[in-house]
């Protein structure tokens, strides 16, 4: 008799694990599909506002002249630009026929200047919180609600944990069952029609981003307040001791970032910034040369700076002069060759040389996780990601609708179990690893399994008649 009834026991189980698990990819997608839409046209946006067409002119063309302005001449043109202004930073062009960038600040705002380095002639003028990279890195990181560890940050790390758990399920809902192999069942069936049409285009562009999107949301995550600030990046931050003897300030290096705008590189971020104001450091820039932005940028080409690099002012009597070439602020299509140099701003001493050879592991996984992530590698990098995020919002799009043709008039539609379902061990396990894993994911779980729990039957259980 047990020869005969287990496989239908088998049937039957896998049948109820089914049902299960679809009904978790409903409730975790239809809360994920608003949230991953509004990241996938914002990451649009980004990429063609800083790949494509960068708002702060350094893609203009210049005429090429016999000799350019000094560094300092050309940062003083920017400073007459704005009577009592001082300056950010200097950003030398992209190449012989591309403007520079002077960063200004006057009072509370900044503002990006393109210059012409051969006229000194502004080209363009650009109020950094205005442009749509500072806007859309705002929705993209926060959903315009409060900085770091505001509710926006908290959403988007809640989705992006729950958009983990979508991804398992929905793999586990699509995994051919009928005899097809893994690699046929990613084309879609087009010879069907309706509401089926749907579902095979949604699972076979769902399984298709898969690998991408896990990529995404992991880097994404890397990011958030909770699983990336507290678990992750706090256990790879680059540890400031290997600076030997150099006094170390109380603000970090994440201050030299725009609000939402990320532009120092993730490892950095809670490194604190080294002190002016010492005798530490190495020969920088030669004794009795004046340490100002044309000393700075000679002693970065000494150094091996080549193409664009940024020199960034002091902040405040105790800070230092910052040389950085790195793809977070797109001098570089090469994360590998980022690198941070810090300057006594009253000696010239070199305090600090940090290389992505010095990273630890995860520094350097998600130096170059990032630039893949924000498109930074190259014209092909750009143009995969637009696709990707037009795949992701076909996704999200196509689940709404499976749902909205096969609910009734007037019910929410959940998938049902079967009857006299009991969850089982193993996917409460599965559920706790999660949680523990992705802390805010996990909280959303068990708001849904709460909320599940003291649903009546009738609402949960399909009965005589399945869902």
């Amino acid at each position: 008799m047990s020869s005969i009834t287990l496989p239908q026991q088998d049937a039957v189980a896998r049948s109820y694990f089914y049902r299960a698990v679809w009904r978790w990819h409903f409730y975790a997608g239809l809360f994920v599909a608003p949230f991953l839409t509004i990241l996938a046209v914002s990451g649009l946006v980004i990429l063609f506002v800083t790949g494509v067409a960068p708002e702060y002119g350094e893609w203009l063309k210049v005429t090429p002249g016999p000799q350019t302005l000094s560094v300092s001449e050309q940062v003083d043109k920017a400073l007459a630009a704005e009577p009592g202004s001082t300056l950010g930073k200097y950003v030398t062009p992209w190449g012989a026929d591309r403007p520079a960038l002077v960063e200004i600040k006057s009072g509370d705002v900044n503002r990006m200047l393109a210059v012409d380095p051969y006229s000194g002639t502004i080209l363009r003028d650009t109020v950094e919180a205005g442009t749509w990279k500072a806007f859309m890195s705002d929705v993209h990181g926060k959903l315009l609600l409060g900085g770091d560890g505001g509710p926006g940050d908290f959403l988007i790390e809640t989705a992006a944990s729950l958009g983990i758990i979508v991804l398992a399920t929905g793999l586990y809902l699509w995994w051919p069952r009928d005899g097809r192999g893994v690699l046929s069942s990613l084309l879609p069936n087009l010879a069907l029609r309706g509401r089926a049409l749907w579902r095979s285009l949604h699972q076979s562009v769902g399984a298709g981003i898969s690998v991408v999107l896990l990529f995404f949301l992991i880097s994404g995550l890397s990011w958030a307040g909770v699983w990336g600030g507290k678990f992750v990046q706090a256990w790879s931050t680059f540890p400031a001791a290997k600076w030997d003897n150099v006094p170390l300030s109380d603000a970090t290096h994440a201050s030299m970032n725009h609000d939402s705008m990320k532009e120092v590189p993730w490892t950095l971020e809670q490194a604190p910034m080294p002190e002016s104001g010492s005798s530490a450091g190495i020969t920088g820039v030669p004794h009795g040369t004046a340490v100002a932005p044309q000393s700075l940028v000679a002693l970065g080409r000494d150094l091996g700076f080549e193409g664009r690099f940024q020199v960034t002012a002091p902040a405040g009597d105790t800070g230092v002069w910052t040389l950085s070439q790195d793809s977070m602020s797109y001098d570089s299509a090469n994360p590998t060759a980022d690198r941070t140099v810090h300057v006594d701003q009253y000696t010239g001493q070199v305090l600090a040389d940090v290389r992505f050879a010095d990273y630890p592991l995860a520094g350097k996984l998600m130096a170059v996780g990032i630039a893949l992530h924000e498109g930074q590698l190259g014209w092909w990098n750009v143009v995969l990601n637009a696709l990707f995020c037009l795949l992701v919002i076909f996704s999200c799009v196509s689940g709404v609708v499976m749902w909205w043709k096969r609910r009734p008039a007037g019910e929410f539609a959940a998938p049902r179990y079967p009857r006299q379902y009991r969850l089982g061990i193993g996917v409460a396990i599965i559920a706790v690893i999660l949680g523990l894993a992705f802390p805010l994911g996990g909280a959303a779980l068990l708001l849904f399994a709460a909320i599940d729990t003291f649903l009546p039957r009738r609402l949960k259980e399909a009965g005589a008649h399945s869902a």
